[in-house]
């Protein structure tokens, strides 16, 4: 089967968008963008032996392509509408293909995101992923307006994800039940979409947690000209990670592991009521864990009043 073949067979999927005036089969895409709103889009590469195992199963992966995709459509408050995919292949696979392909159209049909376009070629397994999404002009969740006496929020738990890739590349041993409870939060990440949308208005800035809280926030304080202090016994730790990691082990995976997908943002005192109902109105649990000062970009992390001295360093490919 060549290329074209597969794309009709597995990719080629009817969509009931009417935004959608043009999809697959033509140079371009057309797509309609609602009145007042504004494009968001976002592109990530993923690469098999660095964001992925060879030999991950390709239902999880499609899945997963797609999920970290819209976590980043999730971070700025963006509705998530269409969707481009380039996919690179070794050899054609026609089971792998399906797989992916399985998986990917799942999510983006529960999400109602409709497959436009894209490309198929042969080389190194990777995949490339561009979402689209629209959100009301001038609301986007922007990094660039946290402010003093601002509260730093995150949802979910942190650094479950981290431990199960710990394990995957056996750098500790979960047991059956550990690695049961934590390898959904590395294989199928829930962007958080609704809690995204609930923040518009509320949030002074916001990102998603892809290479660990202490880098991702990092890009907040720097783009807002501002400093944090987290308080770590309020890190969110599931748990299964309090059980099977040490203290300190466990604050490494929550502020340095990454692939948590989750969102990290900021709320001015004001809105913390509304806050609570807005969460609330979307099923997600969140926590303070910290808080905006004036000074210098960075983060002080605090166990009471005393300072813990830390050495952490997020995701970086280059590094």
């Amino acid at each position: 089967m060549g290329e074209f073949e597969l794309i009709d067979k597995y990719f080629k999927v009817p969509h009931a968008r009417k935004d959608v005036v043009m999809g697959p089969g033509d140079d371009c895409a057309l797509l309609t963008l609602p009145p007042d709103t504004q494009l968001a889009v976002s592109t990530d590469t993923l690469v098999s032996g660095v964001h992925f195992f060879p030999d991950m199963d390709p239902v999880d992966l499609g899945y997963k392509a797609l999920a970290v995709n819209l976590s980043d459509l999730a971070a700025m408050g963006a509705e998530p509408r269409w969707v481009s995919l380039a996919l690179t292949l070794p050899t054609i696979n026609e089971a792998w293909v399906a797989g992916f392909a399985e998986g990917f159209l799942e999510l983006a049909e529960y999400y109602n995101v409709a497959l436009v376009g894209g490309d198929m070629t042969r080389g190194p397994l990777s995949i490339t992923v561009s979402v689209k999404g629209s959100v009301p002009a001038g609301r986007a969740l922007l990094r660039s307006g946290a402010k003093a006496g601002d509260g730093v929020y995150v949802t979910g738990t942190l650094g479950d994800a981290a431990l199960a890739l710990s394990h995957l590349l056996a750098k500790r041993t979960l047991n059956e039940n550990q690695l049961a409870a934590v390898l959904p939060r590395l294989d199928h990440p829930h962007p958080r979409i609704l809690a995204g949308q609930a923040l518009r208005g509320l949030a002074g800035s916001a990102l998603d947690l892809s290479d660990g809280l202490a880098s991702d926030l990092g890009h907040i304080l720097k783009a807002s000209g501002v400093r944090a202090q987290i308080d770590l016994d309020l890190l969110p730790l599931s748990p299964v990670l309090q059980d099977a990691v040490s203290e300190q082990d466990g604050w490494q995976l929550a502020l340095a592991g990454g692939d948590d997908y989750e969102l990290c943002f900021t709320v001015p005192e004001e809105h913390r009521g509304a806050l609570d109902t807005a969460l609330a109105n979307c099923g997600v649990k969140f926590t303070r864990i910290g808080r905006i000062v004036a000074g210098e970009p960075g983060i002080d992390y605090l166990r009471g009043e005393q300072t813990v001295a830390l050495e952490l360093k997020g995701w970086d490919h280059f590094a």
